[in-house]
């Protein structure tokens, strides 16, 4: 009941009224896939920063870029270490539900994480993984990243895996602005660490580059097959 609670305030704060809301390009509306809401679940283990990842692209989208957004947040018993989710919805009317049921985007961190929330994916979904700690792959199309390895070998440790993944997301689809994402990343966060966070969003914009040119290689070898097959 706390987490409801906690989620319909949440989702009372960040709801952007329409009269205020910028206006949308076509290339944003492309970028959320024509569906009316979206759903981002960001999933890992305790510790991992994902509750704060999830209210800071909540906030980006709404404050930001002007749309509606909801966050919601569950976490297992222990307070590190346990299985934990955080989940953001975006939509351009109103959100008349904050949590996600029906997700679009999958952030895995853990192998708990992916074999727990997958069965919720769409099937068109986004499937978002770190590969170094999965012994067993998902069954299904999916993007592996090892978010947490590098960015422990680019910024000297772990702990702004969360934000890496953020701009990873922000890069391969889209759904919310740099800029936007930038200026509530910045300001969840201590001066001080404005430059480790900067390094880190500019990582994960690098990594969501290299993976946007994959998925074009890799679409424009299936239509060269297809082409080859039909010859």
């Amino acid at each position: 009941m706390r987490i409801l609670n906690f989620a319909v305030r949440s989702a009372r704060r960040l709801q952007v009224p329409k009269k205020s809301k910028k206006p949308i390009s076509k290339k944003e509306s492309e970028n959320l896939y024509g569906e009316e809401r979206y759903e981002v679940r960001l999933s890992g283990s305790g510790g991992q920063g994902l509750i704060t990842a999830g209210v800071i692209l909540a906030e980006a989208v709404a404050v930001g870029d002007g749309r509606n957004s909801a966050h919601t947040q569950s976490y297992g018993p222990e307070a590190r270490g346990g299985r934990t989710r955080s989940d953001v919805v975006i939509s351009d009317g109103e959100i008349y539900y904050p949590e996600a049921t029906e997700v679009d985007l999958l952030l895995a961190l853990t192998q708990e994480a992916a074999d727990s929330y997958i069965p919720l994916l769409k099937e068109d979904g986004i499937l978002i993984i770190d590969e170094d700690v999965f012994e067993r792959k998902p069954y299904r199309s999916h993007i592996a990243v090892p978010f947490t390895r590098i960015t422990r070998e680019k910024l000297g440790s772990s702990i702004a895996t969360n934000v890496v993944s953020l701009a990873f997301i922000a890069q391969y689809t889209g759904i919310v602005s740099k800029e936007s994402l930038e200026k509530s990343v910045y300001g969840h966060f201590p001066e001080l660490f404005a430059q480790k966070n900067k390094k880190a969003l500019e990582l994960g914009y690098n990594l969501g580059r290299k993976a946007s040119v994959s998925r074009e290689e890799e679409c424009i070898g299936e239509a060269l097959e297809t082409e080859i097959d039909r010859t």
